[in-house]
């Protein structure tokens, strides 16, 4: 592009000049969803960078998780997750049909041990019913048993429409489009500065190698939004966007138990996560996780000491699985708003003129179901910026 002055290596592109570039849109953040806005934004409009802290895209939270496609049957009703994670999920599946994306609908079961829980999938059925998702079938413990015969438990939802995906093959694909549609990805940059001038907004990267102006900012950055939300002003403890991390942790089991349905527990009361659940990849294994686990500072590393905490909770719906097959696997780290033993926090999708930003979108505690909702939040960050450039 003209203006640049750019080293080149197969599929990345690495600023090395410290001129001032101006572009229509910088998005900041190459996870899931970073490349689900570049890719939409890229149909509608020109002029667009997107900046990675990392050496590629997807290396944090959008490549630690279950890579389940969610229904969107745990969220309050009318919120941004139930919505976007409901019409999230229709998109996903069609653009994984249309472009030849490897996934399968697994469906889920989720599963009662005891008649409380039992009443806690009704109220599950509800909400589920309240966010449209209108497919989910009441079982009896012996058609959970008949579905899935090394499960036991007293009665289950069954979810049909939740699946899984490879979400690589994913994001390589988005990154793809979005370059083919003229999108400059530039890695292993850190947004360091920001301030408005009242027109633009001056993003300065890594400690002032790189000047980038831009009339549109979208702050995708994941595990460090609230860092980059704080930038140009914004009081983040004020606003309600201070990140809590919380570690999820997973085992892999060999040999797998014989399942063909991803197997979900009665959820913890307060959202904090759905419970050490079992699921599958798109090539048979089987992987149980993730656990909650709220934390200071970014450890992937895999505490081996958990492995009789997890099998005591595995063994409640898989008595079975012997804890000698339980191994450690990998571990995530998802952006919460809510801390622990606090009320579920919607995600934060919004344009900030209000604060006197205007053009600057702040996505922040995008956890799960981010990926599953990516398409959907991409649609979203394109309504709220298209007055600003048309």
């Amino acid at each position: 592009m003209p203006g640049f002055s750019l080293e080149f290596r197969p599929r990345c592109l690495y600023i090395s000049t410290v001129e001032k570039h101006d572009f229509d849109i910088t998005i900041i953040g190459a996870g899931v969803v970073g490349l689900a806005v570049a890719e939409e934004l890229s149909r509608h409009f020109g002029g667009i960078l997107l900046l990675e802290k990392n050496e590629s895209h997807g290396q944090e939270t959008s490549s630690r998780n279950s890579e389940v496609i969610h229904a969107g049957i745990y969220y309050p009703e009318e919120s941004l997750k139930a919505r976007l994670c409901v019409e999230g999920r229709r998109l996903l599946y069609e653009a994984c049909e249309k472009r030849g994306i490897p996934h399968r609908r697994t469906g889920k079961l989720i599963v009662a041990t005891n008649a409380g829980e039992e009443e806690a999938l009704h109220a599950l059925l509800g909400k589920a019913h309240a966010n449209g998702v209108d497919d989910m079938l009441m079982l009896s413990g012996r058609v959970v048993y008949s579905l899935e015969p090394e499960v036991i438990a007293a009665a289950g939802l069954l979810s049909p429409s939740t699946g899984i995906i490879d979400s690589h093959s994913f994001m390589r694909a988005m990154r793809v489009g979005a370059m083919d549609n003229g999108v400059t990805a530039v890695f292993r940059s850190c947004v360091t500065a920001a301030h408005y001038d009242g027109v633009r907004h001056d993003l300065e990267i890594n400690g002032g190698e790189t000047l980038v102006s831009s009339r549109v900012v979208v702050n995708s950055a994941g595990l460090q939004s609230d860092r980059v939300a704080a930038l140009p002003g914004v009081d983040v403890d004020l606003e309600g966007y201070r990140l809590k991390l919380c570690r999820g942790s997973y085992f892999s089991a060999s040999p797998p138990p014989r399942i063909r349905h991803l197997v979900y527990p009665v959820p913890t009361p307060g959202h904090e996560g759905l419970g050490v659940h079992a699921t599958l990849d798109l090539g048979g294994r089987v992987r149980f996780g993730p656990d909650v686990e709220y934390v200071d500072a970014v450890d992937y590393r895999v505490d081996e000491g958990k492995r009789d905490a997890f099998h005591a909770s595995i063994v409640t719906y898989l008595p079975g699985l012997a804890k000698e097959s339980l191994s450690p696997d990998m571990c995530g780290i998802r952006p919460k708003l809510q801390g622990p033993g606090e009320e579920i926090r919607d995600f934060v999708i919004s344009e900030e003129s209000r604060l006197g930003l205007p053009g600057w979108v702040n996505l922040v505690g995008i956890e799960s179901p981010g990926l599953t909702a990516c398409l959907s939040i991409a649609r979203r960050v394109t309504e709220l910026i298209r007055p600003i450039l048309e």
